[in-house]
């Protein structure tokens, strides 16, 4: 039988370094967190080659002695862990720092040259301690401010095996300022610089000040226009534990992405990257974006800690809730709500590649509905460039019938001022309705926007509550499936009722299904069954968990019904019908963005159409 023996703890180190420093940018985490941890209220991150030579963190915090110092370097050496929480009575889950495990330095100085000088505020001196690649080089006194300075140089250089699998000095530091900005935006109480160096100069990235408002914190690091195109969260929620509250910006529907990259989630100040939080808010958004756009948003979930277990990976970017489904409800339940407060709203104005190609003359009737269409799409659109002598003939011979149509301005109502989206004047290829507004002049997508108007009355009137009856089968379906998603499904068969889903047991490893919802009734029965089961486990055995899902597929079928049952494009409207419309989207949640995220209105401000003209 092969020897049992104790690896060398270099060795250890470095199997350890494997989990937690995968990379620079993790290497950089571990670091910003510790010094978010001393109670640092400044912290500048210094990078040369995306952090593949170089990653310096200084910050102002508590500071270490020398002693403190030589066994931060120990592994499972950790001031984080209170006594109270240490001992057979203690309960770790009850941790409320970023960092706890006592892994992060040893793991580092195992596989870089780690330089640590720091200085507790009123020491006479600082100390430099300095361990290369898992090898004492340097443990002496350093002349330094209060706080402490990390530096790594040359990670992975004695390990060519992980060193060959780092990618390009552009992408760790793409990473790198991902981990910067995540941890600046959880804490914006805290100051954050981020310079990189090259070629002998120095570039500063990212200067953040300390007390910042959250919304504009947030703004700063996604984008400048996202406070002006978003919602705030506010939602409070009792647990058994406590209160569970969500904060944060949600952008507006027609304010997305083509990726899911600026999407931020925060559970207790801890950035996470975790499946069950990212598919809350695509439920959430889910009748108000395409399936190819992705929503804009920070959110922050704070809830006591006996509800969430942070020891679950090592570089803790991953969760695991108590009561998964109960959070996932919460969270879609309260982006929806905050949607519906500033939902009238679009995007502020149109697409501005779209405005660029407004002409200031006239080279031919160039056609307006494509254009129109490029501003509420954003679809690309060029106008055709005749030669002059085809641009004079075009305008000196008699034109087309045009595609617009104007009635007789009526009287213009006191309380017309009142109204955001104006009074009609009339209607482009049968498609948009031009409405003047007190500041400017607005466009509206007709179909777009009734088809929004419909979804939400198809609500009102309880139509969510119509798709939920069931519609009995003749033969009940047998589904066979494995045993485990049979005792999930069998679990959750009562709320899967209530949405008008009627399964029960059929022997050690089937299911049977009596009865489909009357709004899916061509459903195939096994899919949905194997998506459902598939739902709750990786959201727990709820009952209610399942049959979110279900809700959320029954929202999908009434924005279906919505969509076939609006105002088409090409309907000719009378200005009467118009302004009915236009008075409904004022009243109507969600009004500003059609049911696949694209705008239904946008506003030129009498200033851009001022400009247009040159009157500016």
């Amino acid at each position: 039988m092969p020897e049992i023996r104790r690896l060398p703890s270099a060795l250890v180190n470095r199997i350890a370094a494997g989990e937690v420093v995968e990379r620079p940018a993790a290497a950089l985490k571990e670091l910003v967190e510790n010094a978010i941890d001393a109670g640092a209220r400044r912290i500048g991150v210094v990078l040369a080659e995306g952090g593949l030579e170089r990653i310096e963190v200084v910050d102002d915090g508590c500071g270490m002695g020398p002693d403190a110092m030589a066994l931060a370097l120990e592994r499972h050496a950790t001031s984080k862990l209170p006594e109270s929480l240490i001992g057979p009575d203690g309960a770790i889950e009850l941790v409320t720092t970023l960092g706890f495990r006592g892994e992060a330095l040893p793991s580092i100085a195992s596989v870089a040259r780690l330089t640590i000088e720091s200085r507790e505020a009123g020491a006479s001196e600082g100390w430099r301690r300095v361990v290369d690649h898992g090898g004492l080089l340097v443990d002496e006194p350093a002349a330094l401010p209060p706080g402490t300075r990390v530096r790594v140089e040359e990670l992975f250089a004695k390990v060519p095996a992980r060193r060959k699998f780092l990618r390009s000095a552009r992408s760790e530091y793409a990473a790198c300022l991902d981990v910067v900005r995540r941890l600046a935006m959880a804490r914006p109480d805290v100051g954050f610089t981020l310079e990189t160096l090259g070629e002998g100069s120095k570039r500063t990235v990212l200067s953040l000040q300390a007390d910042e408002e959250l919304a504009t914190r947030v703004a700063r690091i996604v984008a400048h226009e996202l406070k002006d195109n978003s919602v705030p969260i506010e939602l409070v929620r009792e647990t058994p534990y406590g209160l569970m509250r969500l904060t944060g910006l949600a952008g507006l529907p027609t304010y997305n992405r083509g990726v899911a990259d600026h999407q931020y989630l925060f559970v207790n100040g801890r950035p996470v990257k975790d499946r069950l939080l990212v598919g809350a808010v695509r439920g959430a958004y889910a009748d108000m974006l395409a399936r190819d756009r992705h929503a804009v948003l920070a959110l922050f979930l704070d809830l006591p800690p006996q509800d969430v277990d942070v020891n679950v990976h090592p570089a803790k970017t991953e969760v695991r809730f108590r009561d998964s489904a109960g959070v996932r409800g919460f969270i879609v339940s309260g982006l929806r709500q905050a949607l519906a407060t500033g939902d009238r709203r679009s995007a502020q104005g149109p697409d501005r590649a779209a405005m660029a190609r407004w002409v200031s003359e006239p080279v031919s009737p160039a056609p307006v509905a494509p254009m129109l269409e490029s501003i509420f799409s954003g679809r690309d659109w060029t106008a055709p460039q005749p030669q002059v002598s085809e641009a004079r003939s075009a305008w000196s011979a008699p034109l087309a019938q045009p595609q617009g149509r104007a009635e007789e301005a009526a009287p213009v109502p006191a309380e017309a001022q009142a109204y955001p989206l104006g009074i009609a004047r009339g209607q482009v290829a049968n498609t948009y309705i031009v409405a003047e507004a007190a500041d400017g002049l607005v466009l509206v997508d007709q179909h777009a926007a009734h088809e929004r108007l419909v979804l939400e009355r198809l609500r009102a009137a309880g139509a969510d509550e119509a798709t939920r009856r069931s519609q009995a089968l003749l033969v009940p379906d047998v589904v066979e499936m494995d045993e485990v998603d049979c005792d999930r499904l069998e679990d959750a068969s009562e709320g899967l009722a209530r949405y008008g889903l009627v399964i029960e047991r059929f022997g050690p490893s089937a299911m049977l299904v009596r009865a489909l919802p009357a709004a899916l009734p061509k459903a195939d029965s096994a899919a949905l069954l194997r998506d459902l089961a598939d739902d709750i486990a990786k959201h727990g055995k709820q009952e209610e968990s399942g049959a979110l899902l279900l809700a959320e597929r029954l929202e999908l079928v009434l924005a279906t019904m919505a969509c076939h049952g609006s105002v088409r494009a090409g309907r000719m409207l009378s200005v009467a019908e118009m302004n009915a419309l236009l008075r409904e989207m004022e009243a109507t949640p969600r009004s500003g963005q059609c049911n696949h995220g694209r705008p239904t209105w946008v506003k030129l401000s009498l200033e851009e159409v001022e400009k247009l003209f040159g009157r500016h």
